[in-house]
């Protein structure tokens, strides 16, 4: 990863997260790391039913010395990634870690902003019961869908032509 991707990603988590913890309406531990990779910041939060629930950003693709003109893509993560509960632990440990859904996005770094009250109301979505979600996201996702289940993997449009387009090329 180029220093700048390091730096773009990491100003992101750390702008996603304080405006998440604010738009939950519940206490939001974040925990902060210096590492891009390894042991990711994260966001933190006990639902309805005490169960332990996070999210975190982590790099799909970057460009770097090698790839210069790789894309530069994202993955926002709910619930999903068993290495996550050991950097959850010190947030609670009485908590049980929700394993009963989990979300993932892939996204251009410009677009994940944009995502944050989508991403909340998905997640209140989904503490009030919901099966499935309506709200119009503000970029499109490669599949169209009338309703949008509350797991599964999910990518933008303009995340999915770059992905593509670096295959086709390559």
């Amino acid at each position: 990863m180029t220093p700048e991707a390091i730096r773009i990603v990491t100003q992101l988590r750390r702008e996603f997260y304080s405006l998440f913890a604010t738009e939950m309406g519940v206490p939001v531990i974040i925990t902060n790391s210096n590492s891009s990779a390894s042991n990711p910041s994260i966001a933190s939060w006990v639902d309805r039913q005490q169960r332990l629930n996070y999210i975190y950003i982590y790099v799909h693709l970057s460009p770097d010395e090698l790839i210069p003109n790789r894309p530069f893509l994202l993955k926002l993560a709910i619930n999903k990634g068993a290495g996550i509960a050991t950097s959850t632990k010190q947030h609670q440990d009485s908590q049980k870690l929700n394993q009963r859904w989990y979300f993932e996005l892939t996204l251009l770094p410009e677009e994940i902003l944009d995502f944050l009250p989508w991403i909340v109301s998905l997640v209140q979505s989904h503490e009030k019961g919901f099966t499935s979600f309506a709200l119009e996201p503000p970029h499109p996702f490669e599949v169209k869908m009338s309703h949008l289940p509350l797991s599964g993997d999910i990518w933008t449009q303009k995340a999915g032509q770059q992905a593509s387009h670096t295959l086709v090329v390559k």
